[in-house]
């Protein structure tokens, strides 16, 4: 599975603010759904922590916007472990908008990916019971490979274009 996880979308009508751009909130929720479909894709979908009794919650979210989205763009969240240790996870974000498969290719391809967003969201470890942290157990530990939270995103390993 790979260490850098990209989750795609559409932007949709009920995602339009009042200023006729993506609301703040409904990035968000991408952090969120693309570490879920992360989570998954490792094996650790949300039925697994339920049958374990224990899971992750938010503990804080960063986010800093670089650009806005807008209806029916066609972007892509990556997502990856930068840290992964006791009771705690630090994930990290990349949102870009991607060019439609529609639209003709452009010769410059880096010129297509435009960063809309960077961030960041630390999770906590706990128990379904009792509502405390718990270590993280190793078979979640070794499901996740970890990216060096320090690495520059410009020396990211390359998107996948699959």
């Amino acid at each position: 599975m790979p260490a850098i996880f990209e989750y795609q979308r559409n932007v949709t009508a009920h995602e339009i603010d009042g200023l006729g751009h993506v609301g703040n909130v409904e990035y968000v929720r991408w952090l969120q759904d693309a570490a879920i479909a992360h989570s998954a894709a490792q094996g650790w979908p949300t039925a697994r922590y339920h049958q374990l009794g224990a899971g992750w919650v938010v503990r804080s979210h960063q986010i800093e916007y670089l650009a806005p989205a807008y209806l029916d763009d066609q972007v892509v969240v990556r997502t990856w472990v930068a840290n992964l240790k006791g009771i705690r996870s630090l994930r990290k974000y990349e949102i870009y908008r991607v060019p439609s498969p529609t639209e003709t290719p452009n010769a410059d391809e880096a010129a297509d990916w435009q960063r809309l967003a960077i961030a960041e969201t630390l999770w906590v470890f706990i128990s379904f019971q009792t509502r405390l942290p718990r270590r993280v157990p190793p078979e979640i530990e070794t499901a996740f490979e970890i990216v060096a939270s320090d690495l520059p995103l410009d020396e990211l390993p390359p998107r996948s274009r699959d």
